[in-house]
């Protein structure tokens, strides 16, 4: 239905500013605060003849230049950054947005919950390497650098207190014995070179201290 949308658009609103839409969620990029009102306007007109309208709480008009505001579109948040070679220039980047940083955390936090310490490790491990693949290889793009980093100290923090449960140690020993660098071992780093392809595995200790 919302392709009638796009037509209407393509005829008469393009002098308005460029819409990107894809499914129900639109944004339309215009060179002043006046369009984005008129090209708003122009979008409640065509989806009342559908039947439609916007969403309330998720319908705004933001400014960009200098990022002042910013915008969330398929779970990134879009913002200018000034570019730290070049001073004077803005470029528009774009990262996970706080709903998306939320909804890892919880999935994290659900597939390494202290009542699976019981399990073998390489369980939890399999569990968490689908999260964390799935969600690296989506936000691989843009500039997500700084938000993995974020998830990567999350996952290390949730790793080593299940780690000591599971070792009958109390607090985290993340300083100690499950280090960061125990963490990369585990392969268990949200970034996209590594979420995107291998994320967790099984390091040979764990395994061998099973078997023993």
């Amino acid at each position: 239905m919302l392709h009638v949308l796009d037509e209407e658009w393509a005829r008469s609103g393009q002098g308005l500013g460029v819409l990107v839409r894809y499914c129900d969620d639109v944004v339309v990029l215009t060179r002043s605060r006046a369009a984005a009102e008129a090209a708003k306007a122009r979008i409640v007109s065509i989806l009342e003849r559908l039947g439609l309208r916007l969403h309330p709480d998720k319908t705004r008009i933001v400014c960009l230049a200098k990022g002042q505001e910013g915008f969330v579109f398929l779970g990134f948040e879009h913002r200018l950054r000034e570019s730290k070679r070049w001073r004077g220039r803005w470029y528009l980047q774009k990262w996970p947005s706080p709903r998306a940083m939320a909804s890892i955390r919880a999935r994290v936090r659900q597939r390494t919950a202290l009542c699976l310490a019981s399990l073998p490790l390489e369980d939890v491990v399999g569990h968490l390497n689908s999260v964390l693949r799935g969600w690296g290889a989506y936000f691989a793009v843009g500039n997500s650098s700084a938000k993995f980093h974020t998830v990567d100290s999350y996952v290390h923090l949730r790793m080593a207190k299940l780690a000591s449960k599971k070792h009958g140690l109390h607090g985290r020993h993340w300083a100690t014995r499950f280090t960061y660098g125990w963490l990369t071992d585990l392969g268990s780093t949200a970034s996209a070179e590594r979420c995107a392809t291998t994320g967790l595995r099984l390091p040979d200790g764990e395994r061998c201290r099973r078997a023993g």
